[in-house]
């Protein structure tokens, strides 16, 4: 073989078939990859596209035809009123109160949700019984399935005022039951607490997912230089663990305006006495559309929230990818 030959030949390592694929438009894999994302792609047109025609309601105030259809109510019987629906979020001489409730919950979740499920992931990851990981994985990512009703009745058996088990055992102690759904005091740090634990095992298991395809041998030659556990998870996990860090963290950035209803109206068991320390936006608008039976009031919050969040999530994306460039979402 001469020299000369060999650049030409490295030009055409690749089989025919792949040259001639160029020259294809489609091909039968093409059919294929096509035919496996097709269900993911209708079910985002018809759960994540298709709704946001519900916009609409945001600048309508709506109003009901019974002999006429959907669409002619809409766009004919409604009234088209603007920003007259934003207005509404803001004539409650509380709402600074609620968006300050929102806010301040949102970015303690933020904080625990960051840091507490990353140590435990890197913590059951050093443990030596591999049955006794997957049984700690399991415990902590059972809680997700829960929904916020179910676990509402378990808190009410603890703190209900008359038969709950708490007070029962104060009772017994010689004490005053405590009127917990009347305290506003106590349940800021309940509601912190039932969060954390109902969803750290899920973000736990993000990490633990990304922890486990790291490549051991990085911890080895760390191990044979004498490296204790503390310098291979300052040296080796934290930043190897720094991109996902980063995803989870613009995602729940971009979540700051919004609440988990069930956790705000379902746990407190909507008690009046306490919505100074526990109506967020979301409860409020709730409420809102029980009472006024509008429509258009819950999609112009959900639109301001939805916008601010999405903004919020391109600038904390750009914040991010200035400290460092190999992370962030997009």
């Amino acid at each position: 073989m001469s020299l000369k030959r060999m650049p030409a030949e490295r030009g055409n390592i690749f089989p025919e078939s792949y040259r001639r694929r160029d020259k294809k438009r489609f091909s039968a894999d093409d059919v294929e990859l096509i035919g496996i994302s097709l269900p993911t792609v209708i079910w985002y047109l018809a759960f994540c596209y298709v709704p946001m025609f519900g916009i609409v309601f945001a600048f309508k105030s709506w109003s009901r035809d019974p002999k006429q259809g959907f669409l002619y109510n809409l766009f004919v019987e409604s009234e088209w009123v603007g920003f007259g629906n934003f207005k509404f979020l803001f004539l409650n001489p509380k709402i600074w109160n609620y968006i300050g409730n929102t806010l301040t919950y949102n970015i303690i979740f933020l904080l625990i949700g960051i840091t507490f499920p990353v140590a435990l992931a890197i913590a059951i990851s050093y443990m030596y019984s591999s049955k006794l990981r997957k049984v700690c994985q399991t415990a902590t990512f059972l809680p997700h399935f829960l929904s916020w009703v179910v676990i509402s009745y378990f808190v009410y058996a603890f703190l209900s005022t008359d038969r709950g088990l708490i007070n029962n055992m104060i009772l017994n102690a010689g004490g005053t039951p405590i009127k917990w759904y009347q305290d506003t005091k106590p349940w800021p740090y309940i509601l912190i607490f039932l969060n954390t634990w109902k969803t750290f095992g899920y973000s736990m298991v993000v990490y633990m997912a990304s922890i486990t395809g790291f490549d051991q041998s990085m911890y080895e030659s760390a191990v044979i230089d004498g490296a204790t556990i503390w310098q291979q998870i300052k040296g080796i996990t934290l930043p190897l663990l720094r991109p996902i860090l980063s995803i989870m963290f613009i995602l729940n950035v971009g979540n700051i305006f919004s609440s988990d209803f069930g956790l705000f109206y379902h746990v407190t068991r909507n008690s009046g006495s306490l919505a100074q320390a526990t109506t967020t936006i979301d409860v409020y608008v709730y409420k809102a559309l029980m009472e006024d039976n509008n429509y258009g009031y819950s999609s112009a919050t959900s639109l301001l929230q939805n916008t601010i969040g999405c903004i919020l999530i391109i600038i904390t994306n750009m914040a991010v990818k200035k400290i460092d460039p190999n992370s962030g979402l997009f």
